[in-house]
């Protein structure tokens, strides 16, 4: 006999108070150089270091209907914005392509439940997101972020929204010249650009009632961004061993950019 996947409901005290840090670190290096060359972004630093917030902006985050674990729901703007604002103050989740105002696949803001039991609710989540800067724009690969609630008392245990490291995590672009069309274009690293609150780690050795790895939840997240990631990708070594198996055609593809994030 089947049985349905059990659900929960996630809810929070929204008169509860949270304080989240945030930091962005000095950028190690770009290709090209803005990070030198770029008085803007040389200097970018985190808007507020420190800010109190509501717990009902985090409301936003949650479902508005019991969720089962791994299955994906779509986060709501308005609270996700106000917590990008601490680090810029100009966030867009309005993703701009190569040409101005061109949108790319990658629109949205996604969650799932990793894991629960009668104490604790781990839920993960992916934005994308970018900052208008003074003379251009900054583009992090991805925002990766973890809430975990505390079922009981209704509260945030824990909230972190951060730009994963990588050989590169941003890509940016520079309007040099105010008068003309067009950008130029660069990427590069930084170490740092991240919200934080609440006790780090709280669930590392908590033993849950049913869950996911991170590594699954993340994937479920990546699916609602890429349609690219439904594809059974395969090595070239593979494809040779299965096309004469199957009787198919290789399909080789040679990119040059990431395929699962926005840094470049």
């Amino acid at each position: 006999m089947n049985t349905l996947p059990h659900k929960i409901t996630l809810n929070l005290d929204s008169d509860a108070g949270v304080f989240v840090k945030g930091f962005i670190a000095p950028i190690e290096y770009t290709s090209y150089n803005f990070h030198v060359e770029w008085d803007t972004l040389a200097n970018l630093r985190v808007a507020e270091p420190e800010k109190q917030y509501s717990a009902s902006i985090f409301c936003d985050f949650l479902p508005k209907e019991a969720v089962s674990v791994g299955v994906p729901w779509e986060i709501a703007h308005v609270g996700a914005l106000e917590l990008l604002k601490q680090l810029h103050p100009n966030p867009s989740l309005s993703m701009r392509g190569e040409l101005p105002y061109c949108k790319t696949e990658s629109q949205g803001l996604w969650a799932c439940l990793r894991a629960y039991n009668a104490e604790f609710a781990h839920v993960v989540f992916r934005i994308h997101a970018q900052f208008a800067l003074k003379d251009g724009w900054l583009t992090p690969s991805q925002f990766i972020g973890h809430l975990v609630l505390d079922r009981t008392k209704r509260s945030v245990a824990c909230f972190q929204m951060y730009v994963p490291e990588g050989t590169i995590n941003f890509g940016a672009k520079w309007k040099i010249d105010p008068d003309e069309e067009g950008h130029i274009t660069d990427s590069g690293f930084c170490p740092q650009i991240e919200l934080r609150a609440g006790i780090e780690d709280i669930v590392r050795n908590t033993e849950f009632v049913e869950s996911i790895t991170q590594a699954e939840a993340e994937h479920q997240l990546t699916l609602c961004f890429y349609k690219s990631q439904h594809i059974n990708w395969v090595s070239l070594e593979e494809a040779l061993e299965m096309a004469p198996a199957q009787q198919k055609p290789i399909h080789a593809i040679s990119i040059d950019g990431p395929l699962l994030d926005e840094s470049c």
